[in-house]
């Protein structure tokens, strides 16, 4: 299957795990072991307003290159209809997009650009 076809939304369910497992890894050789400690520890960069300010900083920053821009916008842009009362539709699309992209990434065998972008997220984005 050509990832290049693959819509937004099925780029980012797979996108979506890739970032989490990213996340969980780094935790877990900070030292953190206790299950409950990782899991606070993980969510904070995971839920979607985290992804959503890393999402903005790349993209201020010219960050992504023209391909991986469009790959995040066809996740943005994807029509998902829902989202949390406390989070606007906005920042459910942008991280929406960015998870696409991570999909996307792991699909065309670059997982190491995509942990290289979640790395310069972490680094510059305060969780």
């Amino acid at each position: 299957m050509d990832a290049k076809l693959m819509n937004g939304l099925t780029l980012a369910y797979i996108g979506d795990t890739i970032y989490e497992t990213y996340i969980r890894k780094m935790n877990i050789l900070k030292g953190i072991t206790k299950v409950n400690d990782l899991h606070k520890h993980t969510i904070k960069y995971t839920c979607a307003e985290y992804q959503a300010k890393g999402a903005s900083y790349l993209l201020k920053n010219d960050l992504l290159s023209e391909e991986e821009i469009l790959i995040f916008k066809r996740g943005r842009n994807s029509n998902t209809n829902k989202t949390r009362k406390s989070l606007s539709i906005e920042d459910y699309n942008n991280a929406t997009g960015l998870e696409a992209l991570m999909g996307y990434l792991y699909f065309i065998d670059k997982l190491d650009r995509a942990y290289e972008i979640i790395g310069i997220i972490v680094d510059n984005i305060c969780a």
